[in-house]
């Protein structure tokens, strides 16, 4: 053989061998900091190095599936800079899914716990888990069901072969999840205890692969077998606990000990350091990013010297457009439901999100599957979509786990002013074609205290809709919540109100965020008060008793993120109330008028209102409230009873614990803006300011009769807030300065964990 020929055969075969090079990624676990993952293809991309192989664990395993599923650097970084991925990865839901209509009236709870029975004995479910995980579940059906449909279940069918980490939690050892539904592995591979729910991939509960295994590099030689491994580590294991740090000390006692290492003949290991980035700090992309890249630049030499082979950026985008170009398009067909026996609530649930349709686009779907989420009768769903080759729909399975029947609920608000108050509630489910909620509860305090039972009845017809009553007993004690901090008070108090009602209503829907309800009501007011604040322990205040009749409109939409010291969102209410009924009025010792009277009123009243937040910047949101309200009501007997049975403008917390005179009114019109400065997703700074204008202001004549001012917009009366506010897992915390136009003390200082929130009155 010549030397030409054996410079051929030597050419031949090394051009052999450079195609045949074979490269395996290798992503390691380690929460917000995986986010550097993707700067790490995107560097390999830009250089022209080829990823044949793909794995990961936890987060490794999310940015390695999302490249195997098909998605580009560009569209990972979108998905994870977006807002879509801060709420399925929080558990909140995003503005356009909160289904208003679904919200049960709203109260002051801070933990809710489900009771179940076993062994006749009533027992206490704990939460399993601090993070819903409803947006989490459809957000993985959504990104890989379609991949799912086209790889036939083969996780080597994928753009580039694929498989990630999971622990079985009964056995505590690895899973290798390599065939299946891509989005069910993920999931499963993410899922760190306490924080999210285990799920069951084929019988088996998986939690997170990091706990056995955060760094597959031995699984990638075994399973792929590829030339050379690049590794990418951004993890540390557990240091030593402090005594405080209870998620340290979890950490530590459930996560094995990782090698973070590759024998130098099998690959490259690449480590990028964070010594200031959390578990959760995934705003920190771009910070979490740039390490990342600059750690691929230091390597890039020498990844370039162990790997000749090279891979054209236009033909890898061409390759990824043709396997994306295969996924079908989302429309479901049919609906199977595991977890639930019963025939009648199984065609409830399928009922409430299908509504008779023959098919239905994810779109839509994904609006019923967020009202679905809203019933108070469903404690979790969990979505798992199979593409059935020959309708070309999908249909999905599922797993739906039922509330338990019972539940109970503490919450309350602790202060530093003396309007501390308790909260307990039960509740008893049951539903079958319709859903029944029985609910009773009990608000006991100083200044606050309260008791309501009744039952709401939903129906999931084609236009769903809603029956309630509720019975309901409210007493404020005005007096006790403005000077004294202890709970000691011996003087008569200043203004005490009573009221017991009756109320029923139907209600519908409107779109997302709104409803509309037609009631009607009966209640029992009784107001003592006295006439001067000049007052002896011997005398005896005066009373006013108003028996009446309501029948009421309401048309309400709301999008808040939180039911108190909300920063985003919409909420509108127009409502109409006519209401008859009787005055009587029994004087006390301070009246100059020993007669006792009554008097019939009949009388409407139109309240409307729009508290809008729009989001500025990152940083600053601007907050926008106006209400209006119209009443012909006539004055009552005096001018006090005529101010407490006035409508009032009570927008900020501390407003609600205070008889303010100045902000009552028949008629009014009433304006604010409030500034609100994020420092965090959970604190925030709030500074608003409100004017209050009464269309015809009471006025108290010399005899403490009321009259209303002939001039009209005759005066205006400001209220204004200042708060620092942190929205803790148990409700508001706040440090807030608040100031009122009053007589005597204008400015009040408020520290508050819990929310300021009453049950409803009659109208």
């Amino acid at each position: 053989m010549n030397r030409f020929s054996i410079l051929i055969l030597l050419f031949c075969f090394c051009t052999f061998s450079v195609k045949a090079q074979k490269v395996g990624l290798v992503l390691s676990g380690g929460g917000a900091k995986g986010l550097a993952h993707i700067a790490v293809i995107k560097a390999l991309e830009e250089n022209g190095i080829p990823i044949d192989y793909i794995a990961g664990t936890s987060m490794g395993a999310i940015v390695a599936g999302l490249y195997s599923a098909g998605y580009s650097v560009e569209e990972m970084e979108k998905l994870f800079r977006s807002d879509q991925f801060k709420f399925w990865s929080t558990g909140h839901i995003q503005e356009e899914f909160r289904y208003f209509y679904r919200n049960q009236e709203e109260d002051p709870s801070w933990l809710e716990l489900d009771l179940f029975k076993k062994e006749d004995k009533i027992k206490i479910q704990l939460p399993t888990n601090l993070v819903p995980e409803e947006q989490m579940d459809f957000a993985f059906m959504e990104l890989f069901s379609s991949v799912t449909a086209i790889n036939k279940g083969d996780f080597n069918n994928l753009f580039v072969p694929y498989f990630c980490i999971a622990t079985d939690v009964y056995n505590n050892r690895e899973v290798v999840l390599r065939k299946g539904d891509l989005g069910e592995a993920i999931r499963g591979s993410m899922t760190f205890p306490l924080y999210f729910k285990p799920i069951e991939i084929d019988g088996t509960l998986v939690f997170d692969g990091g706990i056995v295994n955060n760094f597959p590099v031995q699984n990638m030689k075994e399973l792929f077998n590829p030339d050379i491994i690049i590794g990418h580590n951004v993890a540390n294991n557990p240091e030593k606990p402090d005594p405080d740090n209870v998620m340290a000390q979890v950490e530590n006692m459930i996560m094995r000990k990782t090698e973070y290492v590759i024998d130098p003949q099998d690959g490259i290991l690449m480590q990028t350091n964070f010594t200031d980035i959390g578990l959760l700090d995934f705003k920190k992309i771009d910070q979490i990013e740039q390490s990342g890249y600059a750690t691929v630049n230091q390597k890039i030499d020498e990844i370039k010297s162990r790997i000749s082979r090279r891979v054209n950026p236009a033909d890898l985008q061409q390759k990824r457009y043709e396997f994306n170009m295969k996924k079908p398009r989302m429309i479901f067909q049919n609906i199977q439901i595991e977890g639930i026996d019963d025939d009648m609530q199984r065609k409830y649930i399928i009922q409430s999100l299908m509504h008779n349709n023959n098919v239905i686009a994810l779109k839509e779907l994904k609006k019923e599957y967020f009202k679905l989420i809203a019933d108070p009768q469903i404690k979790s769903l969990r979505p798992v979509s199979h593409y059935n080759p020959e309708t070309g729909y999908f249909d999905m399975h599922l797993i739906v786990k039922q509330n338990n029947p019972m539940q109970i609920k503490f919450g309350g608000n602790i202060s530093s002013r003396p309007i501390n108050q308790g909260f307990l509630s039960g509740t008893y489910r049951l539903f079958n074609r319709r859903s029944y909620s029985f609910d009773a509860n009990m608000f006991f305090g100083r200044f606050y205290s309260s008791m309501k039972a009744g039952t709401r009845i939903d129906f999931p017809t084609r236009l769903p809709f809603y029956l309630s009553g509720y019975f309901t007993l409210n007493r404020w004690d005005y007096y006790s919540s403005t000077t004294e901090f202890v709970f000691e008070d011996v003087r008569p108090p200043y203004i005490i109100q009573n009221e017991n009602s009756f109320r029923t209503e139907i209600g519908f829907p409107v779109k997302t965020w709104g409803k509309i309800t037609f009631g009607g009501s009966y209640s029992v007011a009784g107001d003592d008060y006295y006439l001067t604040e000049s007052i002896k322990a011997s005398d005896t205040p005066d009373r006013t008793n108003f028996d009446a009749l309501a029948a009421t409109v309401n048309i309400q939409a709301n999008s808040f993120n939180d039911k108190q010291y909300p920063t985003e969102g919409v909420s509108s209410t127009l409502s109409f109330n006519y209401i008859s009924g009787t005055e009587k009025n029994n004087p006390g010792t301070t009246s100059n008028n020993p007669l006792k009277s009554h008097f019939n009123h009949n009388f409407y009243l139109l309240k409307g209102c729009y508290d809008r937040y729009v989001k500025l910047s990152r940083q600053f949101t601007l907050g926008m409230m106006t209400e209006v309200v119209l009443s012909n009501k006539a004055p009552f007997s005096n001018y006090v009873s005529t101010v407490l049975s006035a409508p009032s403008f009570n927008p900020i917390p501390h407003s609600k614990t205070l008889y303010l005179n100045n902000f009552h009114a028949n008629k009014y019109v009433a304006s604010g803006i409030k500034g609100i400065v994020r420092f965090s997703d959970q604190l925030h700074f709030r500074s608003e300011a409100y004017g209050f204008v009464p269309v015809q202001q009471i006025v108290e004549t010399t005899n403490y009769q009321a009259i209303y001012n002939e001039k009209k917009f005759s005066t205006i009366n400001f209220m204004g807030s200042a708060a620092f506010v942190y929205q803790s897992a148990i409700g508001p915390i706040s440090l807030s300065v608040n100031y009122y136009d009053k007589s005597q003390t204008k400015f009040f200082g408020m520290f508050n964990i819990g929310y300021i929130l009453f049950n409803r009155k009659g109208y």
